[in-house]
């Protein structure tokens, strides 16, 4: 083997033990409090950040808040703070609140830092349960992903560098494996597959009803807005919903 050819291969080697740790830290946690646990149903928040991410969590709050009077609709499509927070204990809830100093946007809202700790908390807790991969394993892996093409693309200009470069047939067969498997962990959701099943056997036990008056369990409407978003806003809270801008915001599963 030349040595133009050992330096790809030994890249190749590297960027595909790069991919294999990678694929580790993604994999799915098994938690103590698995979907199939007695009583282990997570909240609505917790289903909406599983479906929609940040704000749909923030989403959930908010129309638990303006269900006991403490938020209402802003000027300018932005909710504000109608008074204190009630009785919740939800830290959810109280970080969301907190946040709402002046009236804020949605997306505002959401990246305030106050309602950021409060939703990552709960984004740790699932993914200590098995529905999310775990924050801080998630950023190593996709640093790990970004880093297997990069070290690709070093040993392939180390090896044309040499008389004795890698064949075009080394590189195809060696190289494009590995970039579409970094491709395929990079577009791995956050919510595993064990949350999407839940979130599909939730929608089934809960169908979206077509009368809004068939619903008077305000917990109930907040679960009908964590599994299915803005059509389930529309539904139940169309003024709140259209005046403090809500509906709209289409976030892929568990960002």
């Amino acid at each position: 083997m030349g040595t133009g050819t050992w330096w790809f291969t030994a890249a190749a080697c590297a960027a595909w033990a790069e991919l294999l740790v990678a694929a580790a830290l993604l994999r799915a946690r098994r938690g103590d409090a698995g979907p199939g646990s007695a009583g282990a149903v997570p909240g609505p928040q917790a289903l909406a950040l599983l479906r929609g991410g940040r704000r749909a969590a923030v989403t959930v709050a908010l129309v638990a808040l303006h269900q006991h009077g403490a938020v209402a609709a802003g000027r300018k499509h932005t909710v504000r703070a109608n008074g204190g927070p009630g009785r919740t204990r939800d830290p959810v809830q109280l970080g969301v609140h907190r946040s709402l100093r002046n009236a804020l946007a949605l997306r505002a809202l959401a990246l305030r830092p106050e309602a950021r700790r409060a939703v990552d908390g709960l984004r740790a807790e699932l993914g200590r349960t098995g529905l999310l991969r775990p924050p801080g394993r998630r950023r190593t892996a996709r640093l790990l992903l970004a880093a297997a093409p990069a070290t690709l693309a070093a040993g392939l200009l180390a090896g044309v560098g040499a008389e004795d470069g890698p064949g075009p047939g080394l590189v195809l067969a060696a190289g494009a494996p590995a970039l579409l498997a970094a491709l395929a962990l990079w577009r791995l959701p956050p919510s595993t597959r064990a949350a999407r099943r839940l979130l599909a056997e939730l929608r089934e036990r809960h169908p979206l009803p077509a009368h809004r008056r068939e619903v008077t369990d305000g917990r109930l409407v907040q679960l009908y807005v964590a599994l299915y978003g803005d059509p389930a806003l529309a539904l139940f809270l169309p003024r709140f919903s259209r005046d403090g801008g809500l509906l709209g915001h289409r976030t892929p599963e568990g960002r």
